[in-house]
């Protein structure tokens, strides 16, 4: 018994179409590929920025416990000194 032709078409057609949209359409491989490099990427950035509000809460938790950080910070970043101390600057 011979299959007829066209139901060997058919079923060369149906693979065709699975093939396709494997490789190539919605929810493939490469777009799975794709989402997993973003997911990765997006975890890196994410661990980033926790340690980045570690440090600040750190910081914000220091500014809040005492003086001598605030004063620390005005004297470093905006050059301010106590009263009855001199400034020498110098300049290279």
């Amino acid at each position: 018994m011979r299959s007829p032709y066209w139901l060997w078409l058919v079923l060369v057609m149906l693979l065709a179409g699975l093939q396709y949209r494997l490789w190539v359409g919605e929810g493939s491989l490469a777009q799975a590929t794709e989402l997993k490099r973003q997911i990765a990427e997006q975890q890196g950035e994410n661990r980033r920025l926790l340690e980045r509000n570690r440090i600040l809460e750190a910081e914000v938790l220091e500014l809040k416990k005492g003086m001598e950080t605030v004063e620390e910070r005005a004297r470093h970043e905006l050059g301010m000194v106590k009263e009855g101390e001199t400034l020498y600057q110098l300049v290279e």
